[in-house]
């Protein structure tokens, strides 16, 4: 019931970006803070950034800071993570998830669901 759907990934090139977007059916996404992480093959998952809920700032850990974008469309029930510049570092599977918090490890609420797909190569 607090699964919510991300799209938007695909095949980039260094340096171009992608929008993904956090989407829910049964939801409504500005009463809750939404988490997003990323999981590297191999490795666990990261936060890299968070939306608060119900006009709540947003926040962005250090490796994406100044790349990533987060934003909300209230009107279409939609959470976008605009990404620029990327870098093949970026590569993994991304999540949007509601969290308990954005405050510190940003405790997650939701389930990971699927995420989908980034990856950077020349």
């Amino acid at each position: 019931q607090l699964e919510l759907v991300v799209s938007g990934g695909g095949l980039v090139r260094p340096g171009e970006s992608l929008r993904l977007t956090c989407a829910a059916s049964r939801l409504t996404l500005d009463n809750y803070p939404i988490g997003w992480f990323r999981q590297a093959p191999g490795k666990e998952h990261e936060g890299i950034s968070c939306i608060g809920n119900n006009g709540g700032s947003d926040s962005y850990a250090d490796p994406v800071k100044g790349r990533v974008t987060l934003s909300r469309d209230s009107a279409k029930n939609t959470v976008y993570l605009q990404m620029n510049n990327l870098e093949p570092k970026d590569t993994a599977v991304y999540y949007c998830v509601i969290v308990w918090s954005c405050l510190g490890p940003m405790p997650r609420r939701g389930p990971w669901g699927q995420g989908t797909q980034v990856t950077v190569s020349s």
